[in-house]
């Protein structure tokens, strides 16, 4: 037997676009998610913290060509 999300998301589904994209619109804000200024200060304050971590010598900063071979490895054999 379906569960009611299952059973949701089949209706779901069937809207036209629109009527899902306002639907996913409408599902995201029911979350209180940061936003806007929120979210910039959020990110203003996870960069002040890595960059203290940085600084005091707690973590190594990793280039994004690392982080991207690291990914690919990862996800080569996925």
């Amino acid at each position: 037997m379906a569960t009611l999300e299952e059973k949701v998301l089949d209706e779901a589904l069937l809207l036209p676009n629109d009527r899902r994209a306002a639907l996913v619109d409408q599902l995201l804000r029911s979350l209180n998610l940061p936003t806007g200024e929120d979210l910039d200060r959020l990110w203003a304050e996870e960069a002040e913290r890595r960059l203290r971590e940085i600084r005091a010598g707690e973590v190594e900063p990793v280039s994004g060509e690392q982080v991207r071979e690291e990914v690919r490895k990862r996800f080569k054999g996925a």
